[in-house]
């Protein structure tokens, strides 16, 4: 019991140091997934911001280091994809990314939905890719995200999602036009719409029982 409760919170001190990792390197010019993708060594950036991370959060930091050993064990894995590709990904079930404006965190927004993107894990790096790059430039919705490698206990299969968030569920315009922005790329099978609602709910698919509010 007690190695399962050490996991869980080097789970969450590693999804806290992501966060945290990620805001440091975009403020300083580059988000991790560019410098990781071009093969740049960040490594001093990334010795002065776990430091930075041990100074504000020295408990968390001592519990990455626990589970991980020293700090360059971590950037190894970075560098590897940890955290940047889904299928090299297994500290986390999953990788977000917000779009450009919108307040971190907007996903979670009651209002809001997602399109679902169901695609076999040999396929997933790529699409993310796609997906990632436009929501970056702000083509898509407010936020997108990735299952990965990590394995998920409420995985009912082994094919991964993607899913594209929209600000309002009830703006069907905006929905749509996501969802044309996704055919554009490539996602040109039947896709459906989940809001929020029941997600919070804990509503999910069951036989006889539908919960996609848009279908397209």
């Amino acid at each position: 019991m007690e190695g399962a409760e050490d996991e869980i919170q080097a789970d969450v001190a590693y999804g806290i140091f992501e966060i945290f990792l990620n805001k440091e390197l975009r403020e300083r010019g580059s988000p991790l997934y560019e410098l990781v993708e071009s093969a740049v060594d960040f490594s001093d950036a990334f010795v002065e911001i776990f430091q930075k991370f041990s100074d504000e959060y020295p408990l968390l930091a001592d519990t990455l280091k626990k589970r991980m050993g020293e700090p360059a064990a971590l950037y190894r894995m970075l560098q590897e994809g940890e955290g940047v590709t889904p299928s090299r990904t297994v500290m986390t079930y999953y990788i977000i990314q917000d779009a450009p404006g919108v307040i971190e965190g907007g996903m979670e927004d009651e209002n809001a939905g997602k399109w679902l993107i169901f695609i076999e894990p040999e396929k997933v790096d790529e699409a993310w890719r796609v997906v990632r790059d436009m929501t970056t430039k702000g083509t898509l919705g407010i936020a997108s995200k990735v299952s990965t490698a990590k394995p998920n206990p409420e995985s009912r299969d082994s094919r991964k999602v993607i899913f594209v968030y929209t600000r309002d569920w009830s703006d069907r315009e905006d929905v749509m036009r996501v969802r044309e922005e996704l055919r554009k790329l490539g996602f040109t099978d039947r896709l459906g719409y989940k809001r929020n609602i029941e997600t919070f709910r804990g509503e999910y698919s069951k036989k006889g029982k539908r919960v996609t509010y848009y279908s397209a």
